[in-house]
């Protein structure tokens, strides 16, 4: 590189163009301080490369928890254990680790309404988004009825193909849609496709034995039932 002339008033847009808000927005205030106490190049290029990514991540993890679409303030922070203590709080923090998500492990809770399984399993969710992996969360009534639309539509595969970008999809309430054989039809669907590939975790009100074949067929690869709930 030929030496020249740098004019470091360019700096902000070149760093625009570099797409470095971070960096655009601190390298004034710490500009004097690294020239004050002597840092050398490599030190304060550093400093700002660990704002710029720390920035980048907390930028991810809101972008990934907005389309996540998990209810507000269901986080471990907030779930009472005390009130469940059939449900072991070192269990749930292991599975927030989501090792289980490699191979496509299935999470199921099963319970009564109104005992924690939507809240425990989002919580799980958000856990799992700042850890860096990708989770929506919907009533399974909804999706169906999504699912459905794109069936009459002819775009079920392309309504299925988005949802594989999701690490865990959380079906709250799949014991709904056992209403008719549309239903069970395109649940089954999303069941087969993310079988051994990508995950789902499930609330239910229902146990196994109320359940029908095909929706079943997701307690394959299970890492949590709690009939106790």
């Amino acid at each position: 590189m030929t030496s020249r002339e740098i004019d470091i008033h360019t700096l902000p847009g070149m760093l625009t163009a570099l797409r470095l808000p971070s960096f655009h927005k601190l390298w004034t205030e710490i500009a004097p301080r690294a020239d004050a106490e002597g840092w050398p190049a490599a030190r304060f290029l550093a400093v700002l490369a660990e704002y710029e990514l720390a920035e980048r991540d907390m930028r991810r993890i809101q972008r990934h928890l907005n389309e996540a679409q998990l209810p507000a303030g269901k986080t471990l922070a907030t779930f009472d254990f005390k009130a469940l203590p059939t449900l072991p709080r070192a269990r749930v923090e292991a599975l927030a680790a989501g090792d289980w998500l490699e191979g496509g492990g299935n999470l199921i809770a099963i319970g009564n309404s109104g005992t924690g399984k939507t809240h425990v399993l989002c919580a799980i969710g958000h856990a799992l988004i700042e850890a860096g992996h990708r989770v929506f969360y919907t009533r399974t009534s909804d999706l169906v009825q999504r699912l459905q639309a794109a069936r009459r539509d002819l775009i079920l595969e392309a309504a299925l193909a988005k949802l594989d970008k999701f690490d865990l999809i959380i079906l709250d309430d799949i014991t709904y849609a056992h209403k008719d054989q549309a239903e069970t039809g395109v649940l089954f669907e999303l069941i087969a496709r993310r079988y051994e590939y990508r995950s789902i975790a499930i609330a239910a009100n229902q146990p196994f034995s109320g359940w029908d074949g095909a929706v079943a067929q997701i307690g394959r690869g299970i890492h949590l039932v709690s009939p106790a709930w």
